[in-house]
């Protein structure tokens, strides 16, 4: 029975059947956005989904969180890598295995109106339904993609060639596209010290164009006759006073403010004597930054610490 749907879904997927199905998108961080569907105004399930997804600014480099296989309340038939990687026993006419890692809701590049693939700004998701009971719900995620750094915008829509949106009954039809803009980290995810940057509620200081170098405020200091600096007694005033204060449970804890002359983003210290935010190593780069004056009356410290600096 299921070889029998499956060649239907297959055959669906290249009807050009539209559905009133509302498209979600949800940014959950960490370049990780969540794709979704809504077809609860709908009489009908949803078949089968044939989407373009898109990025702005970036590229598209994984994809998972999606369903695999069938009569398993998703939509785990991906039509166009179905015959690359699943076999179906000649036998028993049911597929023994849907383990291949290969087999991903992505169509290959090279298929009629397929986008580029993962590494590229673009990508085509064909995902189908194949069940006796357990239906797909009629709203839920389909997967999740992780996009680079810096991507700002991510569009969905139905890929007309290989099949838009089909329901069971292929009668409605309407266009389906959604798009987010995305939350860009002002501090990156691959740097050292992320996961600590969002355990401590991801402070702005810490993305300061001069804050890894010393800079514990993001200001100038001093006066247009004798010169401005970014690292001076403001910032030194700020480390002193989270100098070497312990972490939970051998001490406090730095505030947020201190936290800001945290500059190298690592702890130091020991699980037996305690872990600090704030000791000799960020003292270390903000000696080695001193009082360096701005251009034109010195050369300046380099403001390059984040791709996008925040402003105080």
């Amino acid at each position: 029975m299921r070889t029998m749907i499956l060649a239907l879904a297959v055959v669906l997927l290249a009807a050009p059947a539209w559905a009133a199905v509302t498209i979600t998108l949800t940014d959950l961080g960490n370049n990780e956005i969540a794709i979704g569907y809504d077809a609860t105004s709908e009489a009908e399930l949803v078949r089968a989904f044939a989407l373009d997804v898109n990025v702005a600014d970036g590229t598209i480099v994984d994809i998972n969180d999606y369903a695999v296989g069938d009569d398993n309340h998703g939509y785990g038939i991906f039509p166009g890598n179905f015959s690359l990687y699943i076999t179906v026993n000649g036998t028993t006419g049911m597929v023994d295995s849907w383990d291949d890692p290969n087999y991903t809701p992505v169509a290959p590049s090279g298929d009629p109106g397929a986008l580029g693939g993962l590494g590229t700004d673009g990508i085509t998701i064909e995902m189908g339904s194949l069940y006796d009971g357990n239906a797909p719900a009629k709203t839920g995620v389909l997967c999740t993609v992780t996009v680079s750094e810096g991507t700002t915008k991510l569009c969905v829509n139905g890929n007309a060639i290989r099949g838009n949106i089909v329901m069971e009954d292929a009668a409605e039809k309407i266009p389906v596209q959604a798009c987010i803009d995305l939350v860009i980290d002002c501090f990156p995810s691959t740097y050292p010290g992320y996961a600590d940057w969002v355990l401590y509620g991801k402070p702005d200081c810490w993305c300061y164009a001069r804050q890894c170098r010393g800079d514990a405020d993001g200001l100038k200091q001093g006066s247009a006759a004798l010169g401005y600096m970014y690292v001076g007694t403001n910032d030194l005033n700020i480390l002193i006073s989270g100098w070497k204060i312990l972490d939970p449970p051998k001490g406090p804890g730095v505030t947020p403010a201190q936290l800001c002359a945290d500059f190298d983003h690592l702890k130091q210290g020991s699980a037996a004597l305690g872990y600090m935010r704030v000791g000799t190593n960020d003292l270390n780069k903000l000696i080695a930054h001193w009082k360096v004056l701005e251009p034109t009356k010195g050369p300046g410290v380099p403001g390059d610490c984040v791709p996008v600096p925040v402003v105080p």
